[in-house]
């Protein structure tokens, strides 16, 4: 489900809370029709969950899971660079 960037980007928007399918096209660069066959799959993986407002479909992350991932993703694509990955500089400031 995450090797399409498209979705990893959605599931990085939606970190933060609901949002339309319209909002989530608009931050994706994307239209709003490939953005909801996207979720519909993300759905059916239960990786996000909806609700419906009138004409309007609004997401959200159905668990912490699915930002986890994502998350674990991007910090083995850091190691992956070489060098000291930027998590591991955020973590040294915060211990000090």
């Amino acid at each position: 489900m995450l090797a399409d960037a498209t979705r990893v980007r959605l599931i990085l928007a939606l970190r933060d809370g609901e949002l339309s399918v319209n909002h989530l096209a608009d931050i994706v660069d994307k239209s709003p029709a490939a953005v909801s066959q996207h979720l519909a799959k993300m759905r059916l993986a239960r990786m996000v969950s909806s609700r419906q407002e009138g004409t309007k479909v609004f997401y959200r992350l159905a668990n912490e899971h699915a930002r986890q991932l994502v998350r674990d993703a991007i910090f083995q694509a850091e190691h992956a660079l070489g060098g000291t990955p930027l998590h591991h500089h955020k973590d040294a400031e915060a211990n000090q």
